[in-house]
């Protein structure tokens, strides 16, 4: 059930963004280049931040559900 409502979550966001087509060109908006236009014309960044969102996002793993015997309180032995 979960997995099938991020699925929708995840094809509705899609569907919400605009088409590339429908994006503004830097001329149409009077020649002025957006931040990431800009840091891609300097060139290479000194940090690799793909890299560093990656191990960033291996930070959640320990977010993880834990086995369900994994508890303080001991189970009943019977």
């Amino acid at each position: 059930m979960r997995h099938g409502l991020m699925l929708a979550a995840m094809i509705m966001a899609a569907a919400a963004t605009p088409p590339a087509l429908a994006q503004q060109t830097p001329q149409e908006r009077g020649g002025v280049q957006t931040e990431t236009q800009r840091r891609i014309a300097q060139g290479e960044a000194e940090v690799p931040w793909d890299l560093l969102g990656l191990f960033g996002l291996l930070g959640l793993l320990g977010l993880r559900r834990k086995h369900p015997d994994d508890s303080y309180h001991p189970s009943s032995l019977d």
